[in-house]
C-alpha cells in the first residue's frame, strides 16, 4: 500500500530540530512555496544533521543519506537519539523499513522511555500493517500525552479495521492537540466518503491549511483501496498528484492498482514517471518488470472471460483453465443469482514471484490468488483475478482450480455488493465475509477441495484466539500475531458453515445484499438473525467447539504418536505401524500434509500385501483432500491393478486440478479414458502430454491420432500421425495407423 512515512518526515514538532530546520518544516506543513529555498539553504550547513535534512528536504536523498550517515558517525559518544530517529525515518521514506527498524532500536537502546522512538518504530511496524503498531502508539502517548501523531496513526489503524467509531475519537484527540493536524483530517475526511456521505468538510479545511497537501487525497485513497473500493481509491491517487505532482509515491502506487485493475498502459506510464523521478521503490521496480512480462503474455478472450498466459505454458493450461473458468461462472450464476458486468480477466503466472508483485503489501489477501473489481466508467467494469500457475509451486501444495474458485466468488461478491445509487460504483462487503464466503465456497464444490484445518487453526482455538465477528476485520488487516490472518480465513470460512448449516444458503444471499446499501456487521448480523453480535458469537463458538473438540484436545496425543508412528515405520514394525496408526488416524483426520498417517498406513499394509486394506487408507487421504501427486498416482495404480480403471481415473482427474505440468499423469490419464471409451478425454490428455514437450513426441502423436480417430476426427487424427512420422519415419504404429486412415479417406 501506499506509504504515509513522508507526513511524518515533514511534521512540524515531531523532535527538538534546530530553529531553522524546524522553520523550514513548518513551511513546508502550511505548503509555503518557500519551504524549497529554506531547505536549500539548509543543505549548505555546516552542521551534518542541519545539512542531511536539507538535502532530505529537496529530494537529494543520495548525498542526505550520506550526510546522514557522517552525522552518525561523528556521533563517537554513540548518544544521539535524533541523528538516528531522523535517519531511520530517512530509511523509512525510502521504502528501507529494515534499516529504518535497526535505527530507530538504536534510539531506544539509548533512552526506552524515548516518545518519538516508540512513536517511530509504531510507523515502521504500521507500513507491514502490524498489529503491534498500535500498542506502540499507546506506548508513546504515555511516555508524551501531547504527541498528537500517535492519536492520528491510531485513527488510521482503528480506520483500516473498519472501527470508523474509534477513528474518529482518536482524530479529533489529536485535533484537540493540535488544530492543523492534517493526517487526522484526512482520517476524518476518509470516514465521511466511506460512508458514502457526499462530501466533507475536512477536505477543504485540511487544503485550507496547505493548499499543496495532495496527501490529504492520498490519504483518503489508501482508505478506499483498504476497502477493495478500488474506482473509488484510483479517483483519490489522480486527485492527489494533481494537487501535488512531486508525489512520486503516490504516482507509483496509482501505476500499481491501475495495473491490478488491467489499466496497463496508464500504469505503465505512472510507473516510469515516479521511477524516473528517483521514486525506485521495490513496488515501483517489480511492477515495471511485471508489465514486461505481461506484455509477452498470449491472451485468448471469449464473449465473458479474459484469459492470459505465459507463452512457455499456455498451449498446456489453456483447455484446463478456459474450462474451468466457463464452469465456475455458469455456476456462480445460478448460485448468486446474478450476471457479471463485463468479462472476467484471468493472469496465470508461472513465476511467484510476478504474482507478488501483481499484490504486493495488499493486507488480509491469502498467498495464491488476488481479485481486483473497477468500474473505470459508469456502466463498465473490468474484473481482474491473478493466480499463481500449477508450475509456479511445488508439486502438491497448490490447489489451482480451488483458488480459481475462491477468487471468481470475489468477483461475484464484489460487484453484487456495488450500488451506483449515489453515485459510487465500489463494493461495500466486509474483508471477512468476502474472505469467509470464498473459503466456504471452496469446499462447496467439492469436499476434497479448499484447506484443510491446520496446525494454527488448532492452537488459536484452543488459546482462544479467534476474535468476535464484528472485530473479524481486524485479524486480516492488522494480526497481533504471525498466523492470524490464515486463522481468520479459516475462522471467517467457518461462520459461513455454521451461517448455512443453521439458517441455510438463502441467507448468505440475503447478506450480500444487506452490505451493498453500506451497513456494518453488527447491523446484519441482528436484521438477518434477530440476535446481537455477542449472542452470535456464542453460538457460533459452541458449534465450533462441537466440531473441533476431538482434535483440539487430542492434538498433544495426536503429534506424540504420529512421532512413535514414524519411528515405527522406520525401524519397519509393520504390526506397531497399523496399531499405532489406527489409534490416533481419527483424532484429527484433516491432516493430509507430508507425513500423514493415511501414508504410514498405507505403506504398511503394502508392505504386507493388503491391498485392499491400503487402498482404504489412500481412499481416506484422497477425499479429505491429500494433494500430494506421488501418493495420488500410488492410489490410482492400486485402482488399476484392482480393474477398477473408471475409479483410477477419476483419481488422476483430481490431480489434474492440482498440478498440471506432467507428463506421466496426462499419459496415464489419456489411457485410462482411452480405454473406458472416452474419447474426449483421452484427446484432452494426449494433448497435454504434446503440448506439455513429451520425452516421446512420436509416441505422443500416435496416442493423440489413435484418440481422435475413435472419436471420429480422422483428418485432425491424420495431421497427428504425420507429426508422428516426421519425428520417427519409422515409427511402425504410426505407420500402420496412417493406412487404416488412408482406407477410410
Amino acid at each position: 500500500m501506499m506509504r504515509l512515512t513522508l507526513v511524518l518526515a515533514i511534521a512540524p514538532g515531531l523532535f527538538a530540530q534546530s530553529p531553522q530546520v524546524a522553520h523550514c518544516i513548518d513551511l513546508r506543513h502550511h505548503g509555503d512555496p518557500q519551504s524549497r529555498a529554506c531547505f536549500e539553504r539548509l543543505s549548505h550547513s555546516a552542521d551534518l544533521a542541519t545539512r542531511a535534512e536539507g538535502l532530505w528536504g529537496i529530494g537529494d536523498y543520495y548525498n542526505a543519506n550520506e550526510a546522514f550517515r557522517a552525522a552518525y558517525k561523528a556521533d563517537t559518544a554513540k548518544k544521539n537519539i535524533d541523528v538516528r530517529l531522523r535517519w531511520g525515518l530517512f530509511y523509512l521514506d525510502r521504502y528501507q523499513p529494515v534499516d529504518a527498524k535497526d535505527l530507530i532500536q538504536e534510539a531506544l537502546a539509548i533512552d526506552p522511555n524515548n516518545a518519538h522512538a516508540m512513536l517511530a518504530l509504531a510507523r515502521v511496524a504500521a507500513e507491514s500493517f502490524e498489529g503491534a503498531a498500535a500498542d506502540l502508539a499507546e506506548k508513546a502517548l504515555k511516555a508524551d500525552p501531547k504527541l498528537y501523531q500517535a492519536h492520528e496513526l491510531l485513527a488510521r489503524m482503528a480506520l483500516e479495521d473498519d472501527e470508523p467509531a474509534k477513528a474518529d475519537e482518536e482524530a479529533h484527540k489529536a485535533l484537540d492537540i493540535s488544530p492543523e493536524a492534517l493526517d487526522a483530517m484526512a482520517v476524518l475526511a476518509s470516514i465521511d466518503l466511506l460512508a458514502h456521505k457526499p462530501s466533507t468538510p475536512w477536505l477543504d479545511r485540511a487544503l485550507k491549511i496547505n493548499p499543496a497537501y495532495g496527501e490529504t487525497y492520498a490519504i483518503v485513497g489508501h482508505f478506499f483501496i483498504i476497502k477493495m473500493r478500488y474506482t473509488a481509491g484510483i479517483a483519490a491517487y489522480r486527485k492527489a498528484i494533481a494537487i501535488d505532482p512531486n508525489l512520486q509515491s503516490v504516482r507509483s502506487e496509482l501505476g500499481v492498482n491501475l495495473m491490478r485493475v488491467g489499466q496497463e498502459e496508464e500504469a505503465h506510464r505512472m510507473l516510469e514517471e515516479a521511477y524516473n523521478a528517483g521514486y525506485k521503490s521495490p513496488e515501483t521496480v517489480n511492477s515495471l518488470r511485471l508489465l514486461d512480462t505481461l506484455a509477452k503474455f498470449k491472451t485468448f478472450k471469449t464473449p465473458t472471460t479474459i484469459l492470459r498466459l505465459d507463452p512457455k505454458e499456455a498451449d498446456l493450461l489453456r483447455p484446463y483453465m478456459q474450462a474451468e473458468l466457463d464452469r465456475v461462472i455458469a455456476a456462480y450464476e445460478k448460485k448468486y443469482k446474478m450476471k457479471l458486468k463485463g468479462p472476467v480477466e484471468l493472469e496465470v503466472y508461472p513465476n511467484h514471484d510476478d504474482f507478488a508483485a501483481h499484490t504486493t503489501a495488499m493486507p488480509g489477501l491469502g498467498a495464491l490468488g488476488a481479485t481486483f473489481v473497477y468500474s473505470p466508467s459508469e456502466g463498465t467494469w473490468a474484473s481482474s483475478i491473478a493466480i499463481d500457475s500449477p508450475s509456479a509451486r511445488k508439486p502438491g501444495t497448490f490447489h489451482w482450480a480451488s483458488t480459481l474458485w475462491h477468487e471468481m466468488s470475489h468477483v461475484f461478491v464484489l460487484q453484487a455488493t456495488s450500488d451506483f445509487s449515489e453515485g459510487s460504483p465500489d463494493p461495500r462487503v466486509p474483508r471477512w465475509f468476502t474472505e469467509g464466503l470464498a473459503v466456504y465456497e471452496e469446499s462447496a464444490v467439492s469436499p476434497d477441495w479448499g484447506d484443510r484445518m491446520d496446525t494454527e487453526d488448532i492452537m488459536a482455538i484452543k488459546n482462544k484466539k479467534l476474535l468476535p465477528i464484528a472485530d473479524l476485520d481486524r485479524g486480516f488487516i492488522h494480526p497481533t500475531y504471525p498466523t492470524q490472518v490464515v486463522v481468520s480465513y479459516f475462522q471467517g470460512g467457518k461462520i459461513c458453515s455454521f451461517i448455512v448449516e443453521k439458517w441455510g444458503y438463502d441467507k448468505i444471499l440475503d447478506m450480500i445484499r444487506d452490505y451493498s446499501g453500506s451497513t456494518t456487521t453488527a447491523a446484519v448480523i441482528e436484521k438477518e438473525f434477530k440476535i446481537k453480535p455477542e449472542e452470535f458469537d456464542r453460538q457460533f463458538f459452541a458449534w465450533l467447539d462441537a466440531q473441533t473438540k476431538k482434535t483440539v484436545d487430542g492434538f498433544d496425543d495426536w503429534r506424540k504418536g504420529l512421532l512413535a508412528v514414524a519411528e515405527s515405520a522406520k525401524a519397519k514394525q509393520l504390526d506397531d505401524v497399523i496399531a499405532q496408526g489406527h489409534k490416533i488416524r481419527d483424532i484429527y483426520p484433516d491432516y493430509v500434509e507430508p507425513g500423514s498417517v493415511y501414508e504410514f498406513l498405507a505403506d504398511a499394509y503394502l508392505a504386507k500385501n493388503d491391498k485392499a486394506a491400503a487402498i482404504a487408507e489412500l481412499k481416506r487421504y484422497n477425499t479429505i483432500g491429500g494433494r500430494d501427486p506421488a501418493t495420488i498416482k500410488k492410489l490410482a495404480s492400486l485402482e488399476a491393478e484392482q480393474g477398477d480403471k473408471r475409479a483410477a481415473a477419476a483419481t488422476l482427474e483430481r490431480l489434474t486440478y492440482i498440478y498440471l505440468k506432467d507428463e506421466d499423469l496426462h499419459k496415464r490419464l489419456g489411457d485410462l479414458w482411452f480405454d473406458l471409451g472416452n474419447a474426449t478425454g483421452a484427446i484432452r490428455e494426449y494433448q497435454a502430454v504434446v503440448d506439455g514437450g513429451a520425452i516421446d513426441m512420436a509416441g505422443a502423436h500416435y496416442q493423440l491420432a489413435k484418440a481422435l480417430n475413435a472419436a471420429h476426427r480422422t483428418d485432425e487424427a491424420r495431421n497427428e500421425v504425420l507429426s508422428s512420422l516426421e519425428v520417427a519415419p519409422g515409427y511402425r504404429p504410426a505407420q500402420k495407423l496412417l493406412l487404416e486412415l488412408n482406407v477410410k479417406q
